[in-house]
């Protein structure tokens, strides 16, 4: 079993907060990423969708395409209606060579509103978690059957969020439905990331490694800040920079023969966190701590 480390654009390029890196280039990301020692990206905002142009542009850094993410509305739609919404984008991860997808529900999500605070995030009793489930896992069936598993996304502000959240989501969906682990949202939910990964290591399919800043968190977490402003304040940073320890968690992931992408997801505003530096640190901080975990990393 063998990983691979990827890095998102959100070190140089906000998708929630566009503003953030407005003026730099795609060229900009895809040049840096490579040179700090990534072998793929994630999709943002400045990615080409149409696979034809995407392709040779990541050729030409040597660089794949991890995955990307899509904004699931299966609480208005039907099973149908997403399907037919997810189809482009999933067109583009699998022809790309992508294996997974990145899902979140974003129905009445608060995460990119920059003035409501985390504590107005929606919620779901587990009876509608179950209906979502089941909806869920017709989804995530049709996109297995074309090649490209779905890996949920729990995210800060929005329906799936806490360690609870999680283990109800897994017990109501079938195994079509991979588990994104976030250990800076987890984190941030007042979770257990170590705990998460023991208790879902058989559904887990992709790994984000956004660390925290044990200050700013619990001050983000005192004040109740909106998700946007804990993140301006600089409250997630790279692998090797925060607190969360990594190294017990990568041995967590090798006693589990996971295999598959981790990849640096670390928002932060690109005029106080040096993107290059920062992605350096966070590639550098991987590649080590795959080593004493003894994980088979390849390019």
């Amino acid at each position: 079993m063998s990983v691979r480390i990827g890095i998102n654009p959100l070190s140089w390029t906000n998708d929630d907060l566009p503003t953030l890196g407005a003026d730099t280039t795609l060229e900009t990301c895809l040049t840096e990423g490579k040179q700090a020692g990534f072998s793929g990206f994630e999709l943002g905002q400045k990615f080409p969708r149409d696979p034809a142009v995407l392709e040779p542009i990541l050729k030409n850094y040597e660089l794949d395409l991890v995955s990307g993410w899509f904004s699931g509305e299966l609480l208005t739609r039907s099973v149908e209606e997403e399907i037919e919404a997810i189809k482009p984008h999933l067109h583009l991860l699998k022809t790309l060579g992508a294996k997974v997808m990145v899902y979140c529900e974003v129905t009445d999500c608060i995460h990119g509103e920059i003035d409501t605070p985390l504590s107005h995030r929606p919620r779901l009793t587990e009876e509608r978690i179950a209906e979502f489930g089941k909806k869920l896992t017709q989804v995530a069936d049709f996109t297995l059957s074309e090649g490209v598993q779905i890996a949920y996304h729990h995210h800060m502000g929005t329906v799936i969020q806490t360690e609870e959240d999680v283990a109800l989501l897994m017990k109501h969906t079938g195994p079509s439905v991979g588990l994104l682990l976030d250990t800076g949202h987890m984190t941030f939910a007042g979770g257990d990331p170590y705990a998460v990964q023991e208790r879902h290591a058989d559904r887990i399919n992709h790994v984000h490694c956004k660390d925290m800043r044990k200050d700013i968190l619990a001050d983000a977490l005192n004040r109740d800040l909106p998700f946007l402003r804990a993140m301006l304040n600089g409250t997630f940073t790279v692998p090797s920079d925060g607190f969360i320890d990594y190294g017990r968690l990568f041995k967590q992931l090798k006693a589990s023969n996971y295999s598959g992408w981790l990849v640096v997801e670390a928002e932060q505003d690109p005029s106080v966190a040096h993107p290059l530096t920062y992605a350096t640190k966070g590639a550098n901080g991987l590649k080590q701590f795959c080593q004493d975990a003894g994980l088979d990393l390849i390019n």
